[in-house]
């Protein structure tokens, strides 16, 4: 839990300065992959310190994966929306309202009550069928990424923000299903094809960069908002119920309820934070004015 906590603060630090890079380039048109705005994009500082802090945050899922059930993990990443909303009233001088205040505390509230109520991650490697399923749903994200780009307003970052969510649910899931995960691992050479013949290696790439596409794309092409609560959402709900029904994730005994009731409150809480998802950018972003208080109403730093 500990490292699933250190995940999602890198996360939502990251976010904070990936937003205010994003904001910084020229508007990319068409499909929401455009790897030219992801090269746009890695020319600013900031986007690469949050790379860095997006590395060391997939490394410490990466443990937390190992050892917790998928929904303790999802809730714990939607948690990192809080952590951006600190950040941002620390390092941008945002104020956050009462209610926001709330949610950061109901945020880990939610977290408490599953770290109390989880049990040992589930200990099913997973079907054929579904790693296959998996790398489907990678292939299903980069054509959802490939359509978003081109749809008006709202609806756009909402599936943009959607699809990303869902692609970094991908990874939650196929590192679950990849056995031979460590580089000990490898070091035979049926282990080293075992791993390469697992389509779950291969959702978790495409997924992964997918999703990295979408968000960049969201965060730089007008309001995202909508994009953040559907990030959240993809993340969390899909991976918690594939661990629930085909992982075997369980709670600890007769703590059902509360792991439930933990796991909303994060959710919700992170959603009415999702405004954090916005940036700095003139005239407040698209459908947004600057009066308000989210960081689109932030001089960049």
């Amino acid at each position: 839990m500990i490292c699933a906590l250190g995940s999602a603060v890198c996360f939502g630090t990251a976010s904070v300065l990936q937003a205010v890079a994003a904001r910084a380039t020229t508007p990319g048109k068409g499909s929401g992959l455009d790897p030219r705005l992801l090269l746009q994009v890695l020319k600013q500082w900031r986007y690469l310190l949050g790379l860095t802090l997006d590395a060391l945050g997939f490394l410490l899922e990466l443990v937390a994966l190992r050892s917790l059930p998928l929904y303790a993990v999802g809730a714990a990443l939607a948690a990192s929306l809080a952590v951006t909303a600190v950040v941002a009233a620390r390092v941008l001088h945002v104020r956050l309202s009462r209610a926001e205040w709330l949610a950061v505390a109901v945020v880990c509230g939610g977290l408490a009550m599953i770290g109390l109520a989880s049990g040992a991650e589930g200990h099913r490697t997973g079907s054929s069928a579904l790693r296959i399923g998996i790398l489907a749903a990678a292939l299903a994200v980069l054509a959802c990424g490939a359509l978003a780009g081109r749809l008006p307003g709202r609806a756009r970052a909402a599936t943009l923000g959607l699809g990303a969510g869902l692609g970094f649910g991908v990874v939650e899931v196929s590192v679950r299903l990849i056995d031979v995960f460590s580089v000990s691992s490898v070091s035979s050479i049926s282990s080293l094809s075992a791993l390469l013949t697992n389509p779950a290696v291969y959702a978790l790439l495409l997924g992964g960069g997918a999703a990295f596409l979408l968000l960049t794309s969201a965060f730089q092409r007008g309001s995202v908002t909508a994009a953040t609560a559907g990030m959240v959402i993809g993340e969390s709900i899909g991976p918690a119920l594939v661990g629930v029904a085909w992982l075997g994730d369980r709670t600890r005994p007769g703590l059902a309820p509360l792991a439930a009731a933990g796991f909303a409150l994060a959710v919700a809480g992170a959603l009415v934070l999702a405004r954090f998802g916005e940036v700095p950018g003139e005239g407040g972003g698209e459908g947004h004015p600057t009066e308000g208080r989210g960081l689109d109403a932030v001089e960049e730093p």
